[in-house]
């Protein structure tokens, strides 16, 4: 049968998967409806439960049950996308749909010496050193600050951080915070940057990030948050962690449904504070392994739950919050490249939107530089892998086949110049030299001598341009208030 080719043709498919089918991705939601109506969440925020109370929540004590009304009236009010910016108000990010942006994660106990090679506390000024390294690499998206600085007021941990991070990266940040007037440090600082808190509102280059206790437990920070950002309609992740087997049930599906009802008490609370408010559903799903009671990193079934809770998030059409680029290898070797590129793979098929915690080695306890780097790489190779085939008249190529023929040499041909950098991905540190050039040229280097050279090499020789002078002295009063006001509460106790 004779076919005829089509003139202006175009199709481009980026490779995914589905882990759920439409239906079962309705059914989870609607098992976390029912648990919030039927069984309920402990509530300790007070705002949370005048808020639950005035919309016609059930309260008891501070149980709250929700109408399951009120929460599909809270989800489909919520945004289908949530716009990030640089700190210059380009558009950065684009969150929603399949659309997946990587970045570090945040404030992990400990910290691999990128200098050294040692694991220690994190200090503050690590955070300049992350968000240069992540303001370098090409394939990280936003920042976090991977650990918890340990060298000054331990509640004001989370303000020092961002204001290094801040000082040291142009790209988005997600950043956490311990409680509300740390919140409020943090949005003055980058209202600073931004020029003023209306243009961080309309171009926001921070999200800020809160985590509920599981099984359904809201404390006064973790809802007080949310209802923060809906108040100031600035981005919030309102992002569980639970535990397949340990604070939900060990099924895949039941963990899933569980981490939807605990997500959608935030949604509702954020909602209802500020309709149309922007909010990203959040979940670190892990499973607690039987063996040694850790939180796996590295399993598959981690990254089963994180492709079921994204395709949730899109049946629900909210932006999500996913996990990769981390292990459970307690160092940079095989089995963290493994489970590295295992995850960021099922997370850019899945299509997680705001992926973090690429860098967490030893099970999230320990950030790594080291592997933050690894993982740029991984998400190169894996970015091109989903981008698929580009099918049309210039990309089939059929007249360059023609006038190239039998025995023809593509290699001359001003097609293969035009797009072979677009059609090819290149490796930064991957080998592909033959074995005399391997050794002559690169020193029979390993992947682990290249990535701890190269990060050596980003330390030392990436620059971020400084802050205004005007900017760094506001920095310096907000933090100076800061420390005041801790220092006061602790005279009064």
């Amino acid at each position: 049968m004779k076919r005829e080719i089509r003139a202006n043709f175009t199709s481009d498919r980026q490779i995914g998967f589905s882990m759920l089918t439409e239906e079962q991705r309705r059914e989870i939601y609607f098992t976390a409806v029912r648990i919030l109506e039927d069984v309920g969440a402990e509530v300790y925020s007070e705002e949370g439960l005048e808020t639950f109370d005035e919309a016609g929540c059930w309260i008891e004590d501070n149980r709250v049950r929700i109408p399951a009304g009120l929460t599909e009236w809270a989800v489909k009010n919520a945004p289908g996308e949530v716009n990030l910016y640089d700190q210059r108000g380009n558009q950065a990010l684009k969150l929603g749909g399949n659309r997946a942006y990587f970045g570090p994660g945040p404030s992990n106990n400990d910290y691999i010496d990128p200098r050294t090679g040692e694991r220690r506390k994190p200090l503050k000024a690590d955070k300049a050193d992350v968000a240069k390294v992540c303001d370098f690499l090409p394939q990280i998206d936003f920042v976090m600050d991977l650990g918890t600085p340990s060298d000054v007021t331990d509640s004001l941990a989370d303000v020092h951080s961002f204001a290094e991070l801040v000082q040291h990266t142009t790209k988005p940040i997600v950043h956490w915070g311990f409680g509300i007037e740390q919140y409020q440090d943090i949005v003055d600082l980058a209202s600073r940057v931004a020029g003023g808190f209306e243009k961080l509102q309309q171009k926001p280059f921070l999200a800020l990030y809160s985590e509920p206790s599981s099984p359904l437990i809201h404390s006064r920070e973790a809802l007080d948050k949310a209802i923060f950002c809906g108040k100031r309609r600035l981005p919030v992740i309102y992002t569980p962690c639970v535990m397949a087997g340990a604070t939900g049930p060990v099924t895949m599906a039941g963990t899933i449904a569980l981490g939807v009802a605990e997500n959608l008490v935030g949604l509702v609370a954020n909602q209802l504070i500020n309709r149309g408010s922007p909010y990203i559903m959040g979940g670190v799903y892990v499973i607690m392994d039987m063996q040694t009671t850790l939180l796996s990193y590295g399993s598959p079934e981690f990254n089963v739950l994180q492709a079921g809770v994204a395709e949730v998030a899109h049946y629900l059409d909210i932006p999500v919050f996913g996990t990769a680029g981390c292990t459970d290898s307690c160092t940079l070797d095989t089995q963290a490249a493994i489970e590295a590129t295992f995850n960021i793979l099922t997370a850019a098929q899945a299509g997680g939107n705001l992926v973090h915690d690429v860098g967490y080695i030893e099970s999230g306890n320990t950030g790594s530089l080291y592997q933050l780097v690894m993982c740029d790489e991984i998400i190169g190779m894996v970015r091109r892998f989903v981008r698929g085939i580009r099918v049309d008249e210039e990309h089939l190529a059929l007249e360059v086949i023609k006038n190239t023929g039998p025995a023809g040499n593509f290699l001359e041909q001003e097609h293969t110049r035009k797009y072979f950098k677009e059609e090819f991905w290149f490796p930064g540190m991957l080998n592909r030299m033959r074995y005399v050039n391997w050794q002559e040229k690169a020193g029979g280097a390993d992947l682990e001598e290249k990535i701890r050279a190269r990060t050596g090499e980003i330390l030392e020789e990436h620059e971020v341009e400084p802050l205004a002078e005007e900017i760094l002295d506001a920095f310096a009063d907000i933090i100076a208030r800061a420390e005041e006001r801790v220092a006061q509460s602790r005279r009064k106790k």
